[in-house]
């Protein structure tokens, strides 16, 4: 019992890291710990990188979506396929008005690997979308993300309550 509350502190430390600035390193076992840390709530995975013009593009909408509703919860990974220096990633997502959205960072350059850990049926593209209901069913949105649909996921969400 002890452990688990260790393990749970642990990773409530590393999500208000993730919050305060800089992403966290996603490696190996890091999908896990999301999962953990989420276990039984609504999130939706933004999967985006600084090499992807369209995702770059689309960041300001996600944190107009973010800023009208409070019931979204939103995890930014970004998945360049080469990793990228961590401030770089902090200061985007800053400049598009998510520097205080839980985020992470690929930090494996066997990418390969970590994209398998997410979902075993993506091959790298970007952007993706994972929208997990709190049972853990997964609904993916390849591509630039349709809004609305994301909106009408979450009024699903709502639902459920």
């Amino acid at each position: 019992m002890r452990a688990a509350l260790l393990a749970l502190l642990a990773l409530l430390v590393q999500a208000t890291t993730a919050l305060a600035g800089e992403p966290l390193a996603f490696e190996r076992g890091s999908w896990a710990r999301i999962a953990a840390a989420h276990r039984g709530q609504a999130i939706v995975v933004h999967l985006w990188g600084l090499t992807c013009t369209p995702c770059l593009a689309e960041l300001p909408k996600w944190s107009k979506l973010e800023n009208e509703r409070p019931d979204l919860r939103l995890v930014m990974i970004a998945a360049d396929p080469v990793p990228q220096a961590d401030t770089q990633v902090a200061a985007t997502l800053d400049r598009a008005g998510l520097g205080a959205v839980e985020s992470w960072s690929f930090a494996d350059r066997f990418v390969e690997r970590l994209r398998y850990e997410i979902d075993p049926a993506w091959s790298g593209e970007l952007p993706r979308t994972l929208l997990i209901s709190r049972d853990g069913t997964r609904t993916v949105l390849k591509g630039v993300a349709d809004l609305a649909q994301v909106r009408a996921w979450l009024d699903g969400q709502k639902r459920m309550d």
